[in-house]
C-alpha cells in the first residue's frame, strides 16, 4: 500500500488504488521477473473487451502479491466494462484464484449473480488460458442523444429525489425537484405512480409530447431495467412480474418514442453537450456514484461504467459497502454515503430519522452557515476524486471529467473541485496537464441530467410524397 501525497484530512488510512497498481507494476519491471497476464472480460452481445498488463513470474518470491493485483484490476473490469465471462491469459494458478473468489459460495459472490444471470442472463464463469490465446477486443460503440427538436420530456430519477424538465426545441420551459423515497417500497405501484406523476407535471407545461427520456441508476437492456436500486425493496418475483417492464408500460400509456439510459451515461452526454466535448467521463455524486462514458468520437459503449462498485481504496480497513459486501469501492467515496460516513468523523452528528435528501440538505446548510468542521469533508470528499480520476484514467482515454449531483450543489462542489486538482497537480502532473476537471453551473449541476435524458430519443420524421 502507497501512502498518498496530499492526504484525506478525515482518512489518514486512505491507499488510492492507483498508486497500489502502479508501484506494483514498477516492481514487476525492475525485478525482470515480469510475464505477460492478458485479462478479457466478454458481454451476451458477443462484445469482449481486453486489459494487458504484467505480473511476476510463477518462480518469482512475489508471485503471491500477483492475487490481489489481479483480483482488483477484474473487479475493476467488470463494473466498468461488463461481463458474464472472464478470460485469464497466463498463469493458471492466478486463474483458479481468479475461479475461486468469483463462485457462487466466493468473496465476490454478489458481483457471480450480479454479472451472470441478473444482468446478462447467462451462468458466470472464468476462463483459463494462455496469454497469446485470449480472444481478441470486439468493442462497439454508438452516438446517445443529442435530439433537441420538438416538446420533450426528460426524467431523472434518483434515489432520494426524482427531477423532471419540459423542453421544447431545446430550451428548458419547467423543471422540477420532488424528493421521494423509492429504495423501500416494496410494491412497484408506488415507482410507476411517482413517474406517470412526473411525467404529467412537465407535459402540463407544452402543447404536447412528441418524446420521452429517462435517466436512472441501474442496468437497462433496450428499456428494460435487469437490475437498479430503485427496486431494491421489490422481491425479486414481484420485480420480475411487474418492475422490469415498467418502462414499457409507460410507453404504452404515452404512446411517443421513449428512450432509458443509464444515468451516468446520460451525466456524461450531459457534460458533452454542455461543454461542446468528447473524451469526456461524467461522474455524478448522488445517493451512489453514477458515471459515465463518452468517447473521444462523441459515442458511447455498451459498456456498464457502473463505478459505484469498482475499487478505489485498497486501504485493508476501507469501508465496506452494505449491498456488493466488497470494501473500498466508489460509492463510498463519491456520493451522499461519503458524507454522512466522514460527518460523524469532522465531529458532526446528522439527524439519522431524516431521509438521504433532508440529512445532505442539513450538511449543506450548516456549511452555508459557515460552521468550520464541513469544510474538512469536502476536502476529503477532493482528494478522493483526485486519486479516482487517476485510476479512472487507466481504464478509459480522458480528456474531461464532469463532476455533478447533489453532492456537489453550492461551494462544497467547488471546495472539491479545487482539492481534486491539487491532486492530480501533485502526483500527476501529467495527467493534470492533459485532463480538464469541471463544474457545470448550478442549475445544470442539479437539473442537466434531466434536461439531457429529454435529448435521448428520436423523434421519427414521417416521409412525405412528392
Amino acid at each position: 500500500m502507497v501512502k498518498p501525497r496530499v492526504l484525506p484530512p478525515l482518512d489518514e488510512s486512505f491507499r488510492p488504488a492507483v498508486l497500489a497498481n502502479r508501484a506494483f507494476r514498477e516492481k514487476v519491471k525492475a525485478s525482470g521477473q515480469g510475464v505477460p497476464m492478458v485479462i478479457a472480460v466478454e458481454r451476451a452481445d458477443g462484445t469482449r473487451s481486453v486489459y494487458r498488463t504484467e505480473v511476476f513470474a510463477p518462480e518469482s518470491a512475489d508471485f503471491e502479491q500477483n492475487l490481489q493485483y489481479v483480483e482488483r484490476i477484474v473487479k475493476f473490469l467488470l463494473w466498468q466494462k461488463g461481463g458474464y465471462r472472464v478470460y485469464i491469459g497466463g498463469s493458471h494458478e492466478i486463474g483458479e484464484y481468479i475461479q475461486k473468489v468469483y463462485a457462487p459460495n466466493g468473496e465476490r459472490a454478489f458481483d457471480y449473480e450480479f454479472m451472470g444471470e441478473t444482468v446478462y442472463e447467462r451462468p458466470f464463469e472464468v476462463v483459463i488460458t494462455d496469454a497469446d490465446k485470449v480472444p481478441p477486443a470486439n468493442e462497439t460503440a454508438k452516438s446517445l442523444g443529442r435530439h433537441l427538436d420538438g416538446c420533450r420530456i426528460g426524467l431523472d430519477l434518483g434515489a432520494s429525489d426524482r427531477k423532471v424538465s419540459a423542453v421544447i426545441d431545446g430550451k428548458d420551459v419547467f423543471s422540477e425537484e420532488v424528493v421521494w423515497e423509492p429504495r423501500p417500497q416494496s410494491d412497484p405501484t408506488y415507482h410507476y405512480h411517482e413517474i406517470m406523476s412526473a411525467l404529467h407535471r412537465a407535459a402540463a407545461r407544452m402543447p404536447r409530447v412528441d418524446a420521452i427520456g429517462v435517466s436512472s441508476a441501474g442496468v437497462w437492456i433496450n428499456n428494460r431495467v435487469m437490475v437498479a436500486s430503485l427496486f431494491r425493496g421489490v422481491p425479486r418475483d414481484v420485480f420480475n412480474a411487474r418492475a422490469k417492464d415498467i418502462f414499457l408500460r409507460v410507453q404504452q400509456e404515452w404512446r411517443v418514442p421513449l428512450e432509458v439510459a443509464n444515468d451516468g451515461e446520460v451525466t456524461a452526454l450531459a457534460g458533452s453537450m454542455s461543454l461542446g466535448v468528447n473524451g469526456i467521463l461524467g461522474i455524478a455524486m448522488g445517493s451512489s456514484e453514477a458515471a459515465g462514458y463518452v468517447t473521444p468520437e462523441g459515442n458511447i459503449t455498451n459498456w456498464l461504467n457502473e463505478l459505484a462498485f469498482a475499487p478505489v481504496d485498497y486501504a485493508p480497513d476501507a469501508p465496506v459497502d452494505e449491498w456488493s459486501g466488497d470494501k473500498g469501492v466508489g460509492a463510498l467515496y463519491f456520493s451522499q454515503q461519503a458524507v454522512f460516513r466522514l460527518a460523524p468523523v469532522a465531529g458532526i452528528a446528522l439527524d439519522e430519522s431524516l431521509g438521504l435528501a433532508e440529512r445532505l440538505k442539513q450538511f449543506q446548510e450548516l456549511h452555508a452557515s459557515g460552521d468550520s468542521r464541513t469544510r474538512a469533508v469536502y476536502e476529503t470528499i477532493g482528494v478522493y476524486l483526485g486519486y479516482g480520476i487517476a485510476h479512472y484514467a487507466d481504464f478509459y482515454d480522458l480528456q474531461h471529467v464532469l463532476v455533478l449531483g447533489r453532492v456537489t450543489s453550492g461551494e462544497g462542489g467547488h471546495i472539491i473541485l479545487e482539492k481534486a486538482k491539487e491532486v492530480l497537480q501533485t502526483e500527476f502532473p501529467e495527467l493534470a496537464e492533459r485532463i480538464s476537471v469541471n463544474l457545470p453551473d448550478e442549475k445544470a449541476r442539479r437539473v442537466g441530467q434531466s434536461i439531457a435524458a429529454a435529448s435521448l430519443p428520436e423523434i421519427k420524421k414521417e416521409r412525405k410524397e412528392g
